[in-house]
């Protein structure tokens, strides 16, 4: 049985004709815009990823501001 991959699924929802050609083994001739568009996907996909390392980051510094309050505040109060 053959797996049909998500971007196929996607492929074909956008367009039946499209998907149908590269079916039939067609290349497409927009191979500069294609290439174009995957380029700024991988620089997006690395945005995003910088920018969930970063929140985390953020996250982890205010986890230790707040530990360090608490210890500051417990030794004021001895």
């Amino acid at each position: 049985m053959r797996v049909i991959r998500s971007f196929e699924i996607g492929n074909y929802l956008y367009c039946r004709r499209a998907w149908w050609y590269r079916k039939q083994g067609f290349e497409s001739q927009n191979q500069t815009e294609l290439a174009s568009g995957t380029t700024l996907h991988r620089v997006h996909g690395r945005k995003v990823l910088a920018a969930g390392l970063m929140r985390t980051f953020g996250f982890l510094l205010l986890l230790l501001a707040l530990v360090m309050l608490v210890a500051y505040c417990t030794t004021q109060l001895l």
